[in-house]
């Protein structure tokens, strides 16, 4: 038994230093990337937006503000001509390169892991930066977060690739590099993890495996990203260090629930509204490289639209690019924010962004469901304070708790969006409200989501069909199924390859103990691992089988489970595992994976005709 304890202490001291190994190449790899990425989005936006059109979309404090004032001479024409020629060389980078790159990329991430086992195609992360940067470069109403998402996801799909790690892996592997990229960029590396494992399913779940890799890369990519940022906002939250609110009065919890009903309306919406132009934009009849190209035109002309309609206040033009510096001032108490030019950014937000995304252009919903939720909490704060002033006595405080209610109910992620904007605005005393109206929101919010390629829960996701084999099987012991009166032909290990090779031509056995003097087994070999030697004879008399065998053996005793024993065979992808005596480590047979699942299909069959469950020994 302390041997077999020994085996199973190395691998899984074997599966976490790979674990901790895949996730700092992951963070290293992402964190760098983002850093690349987020280089390309502000030369892009300093060489066309600020300097041909003359605008400075501001930005959040963590990034350095930014300011509402326009450089030189403000061009509202030119900068409607940026933003098309923006939205066409976008355009054609994806559908000429990577059309997986187009949209806001976390819906490819999702759908990757669930359908196609953690792959995604090399040029993707590439195309998807380089597109993504030209769109939020030249004043696209997009975020950043679905970008770097499905880039962080592409460059550890590759790495997994390249090591050949199993689906499972790969899956991880994939999730982590998701996480990596959204906490780099978004500066909140406990979110992206919760993120990574929360925002794969449409109902209440999460991917418990995803969690600690992802904490790990998340960290080490966060890491990395910050220590390319001056010294100054190195290790800052996203919006700086903002005013720090609090929960004072059970009966604030009226009007929070109100605003909880208010997000779930707009949030519904909004949804409609993103995928009715997109629906839309598909039934165009123009090549598709040109739609992006239209939708930034349309973008840009509601947003100075917008612009006209309040008097040429720079503040409306937050319709734009990622409108941070709109929830930076709400959040501020700007006296200048008032709630009509609130409820403007956030329902014209709504429609530039459906029209820069929807039509093909590459950004993330993340960052404008940030802002149409920030700004409707914004407003509703300010109207509960002119309603009841001693009780909402700082309205800014509904800002933070409406950007996380709206995306939660949005999004179907109510853990990991409350966390992530108690980190990006560096305010945790909020929790309370936050996690009142995020549970509204998304309890308000049916089943309607952003994100199409979410599956309802774990049980249906095609990356988890075989944890719930194992749950079917589990209380079958391997005492229950392995062939114990089967005579295995066991290789003593000085037998030669000759012997060895005239051995196998008599058996159908796949694989074979190799044994001691003893009669202790001390190694095991395949069929397969014998074949490079079936044309070299002139080995056959020097080879024995301790030049074949491996040591490193994995195995199962009778008392085990076939939980344990699935896992195992998951682990070394081989489909027998040599079964042994606890006690003496005698070889007593091997299980094999194919009767395993057969023991499945009998035991599910009883299952649905609501029998007993049979003894699995009756019908072998």
């Amino acid at each position: 038994m302390g041997q077999v304890r020994q085996l199973g202490d190395t691998l899984n001291l074997w599966m976490t230093g790979k674990w901790i190994l895949l996730s700092a190449l992951t963070g290293v790899s992402v964190g760098l990337a983002a850093i690349l990425f987020h280089h390309m989005q502000y030369y892009v936006q300093h060489w066309t937006l600020e300097r041909w059109s003359g605008y400075i979309p501001p930005g959040a404090a963590g990034e350095g503000g930014g300011s509402l004032e326009a450089i030189g001479t403000f061009s509202p024409g030119m900068l409607l001509l940026v933003m098309t020629a923006g939205g066409l060389a976008s355009g054609w980078l994806v559908y000429r390169f990577a059309p997986d790159a187009e949209g806001h990329g976390t819906d490819a991430v999702i759908d990757a892991f669930h359908n196609q086992r953690g792959r995604m195609a090399a040029r993707v992360p590439l195309i998807k930066a380089l597109a993504s940067a030209i769109t939020l470069g030249t004043g696209g109403s997009a975020g950043r977060e679905g970008p770097i998402a499905q880039i962080g996801a592409g460059i550890s799909a590759q790495l997994g690739e390249r090591l050949k790690l199993t689906d499972r892996d790969r899956r991880i592997v994939l999730a982590t590099g998701m996480a990596a990229g959204v906490g780099a960029v978004f500066r909140a590396p406990l979110a992206a993890a919760l993120f990574a494992g929360e925002i794969l399913y449409r109902d209440p779940d999460i991917d418990s495996d995803v969690i600690v890799p992802s904490a790990m890369s998340s960290i080490i990519a966060y890491t990395v990203y910050s220590l390319s940022l001056p010294a100054g906002m190195r290790f800052t939250p996203l919006f700086g260090e903002t005013l720090q609110f609090r929960f004072t009065s059970a009966w604030e919890l009226v009007p929070y629930a109100v605003l909880a009903v208010v997000l779930a309306i707009v949030s519904a919406f909004y949804i409609r509204v993103f995928y009715g132009t997109q629906a839309a934009f598909r039934r165009l009849p123009v090549p598709p490289f040109l739609r992006p190209a239209i939708g930034a035109f349309a973008a840009g002309g509601l947003g100075l639209a917008a612009f006209l309609v309040w008097d040429r206040n720079p503040t409306i033009l937050g319709v734009l690019s990622t409108g941070y510096g709109v929830i930076q001032q709400a959040m501020q108490g700007d006296v200048e924010v008032g709630i009509g030019l609130l409820w403007g950014v956030a329902v014209i937000k709504i429609f530039t962004t459906s029209l820069t995304i929807s039509s093909g252009g590459s950004g993330g919903v993340f960052g404008p469901s940030m802002v149409i939720g920030g700004c409707t909490g914004a407003a509703m704060g300010q109207f509960f304070h002119r309603l009841w002033p001693t009780l909402v006595s700082q309205p800014q405080a509904y800002t933070i708790v409406g950007m996380a209610g709206f995306f939660a109910g949005a999004a179907r992620a109510p853990i990991s969006t409350i966390i992530v904007v108690s980190e990006i605005t560096s305010n945790y005393h909020l929790l309370l409200p936050t996690l009142w109206v995020a549970t509204l929101c998304y309890l308000l919010g049916g089943h309607d989501t952003l994100y199409r390629k979410q599956v309802r829960t774990r049980v249906d996701s095609p990356a988890h069909h075989g944890d719930f084999v194992i749950d079917v099987l589990e209380g079958i012991k391997v005492a229950d199924v392995y062939r114990k009166n089967v005579k295995l032909l066991k290789i003593p290990e000085a037998m030669t390859m000759r012997g060895i090779v005239h051995s196998l031509a008599m058996t159908s056995q796949r694989y074979f103990p190799v044994v001691d003097g003893g009669g202790r087994m001390v190694g095991v070999f395949s069929a397969e691992d014998v074949r490079s030697y079936l044309y070299d004879e002139s080995i056959w008399q020097l080879a024995v089988a301790r030049d074949v065998m491996t040591t490193e053996i994995v195995t199962v005793v009778p008392a085990e489970d076939l939980n344990t024993a699935l896992r195992k065979f998951t682990a070394l992808n081989v489909d027998e595992l040599p079964v042994v005596d606890p006690d003496g480590g005698e070889l007593l047979g091997m299980l094999r994976r194919k009767e395993a699942i057969a023991v499945y299909n009998r035991r599910l069959m009883e299952h649905k005709q609501g029998h007993t469950p049979a003894d699995v020994d009756s019908d072998r």
